[in-house]
């Protein structure tokens, strides 16, 4: 079987941890910033971790250990 070629804009979007969890950025970080506190928008800023339901489609995009 041929290797899989990574899908080039899934690995911009999502990165994996040293544990294999796959992590993406928060949502509600691109306006009304005013109205969002300051510790609430730094909690944004360290990302969330993926569905599991949704790592393992992206986990085969990416080519990481299915």
């Amino acid at each position: 079987m041929p290797k899989l070629k990574t899908r080039k804009t899934v690995s911009k979007r999502f990165k994996v941890t040293s544990t294999g969890k796959l992590m993406r950025r928060s949502t509600g970080l691109n306006h009304l910033m005013r109205k969002k506190n300051k510790s609430r928008r730094r909690s944004l800023l360290k990302g969330t971790q993926l569905y599991a339901g949704d790592a393992k489609r992206i986990k085969t995009m990416l080519g990481v250990g299915h």
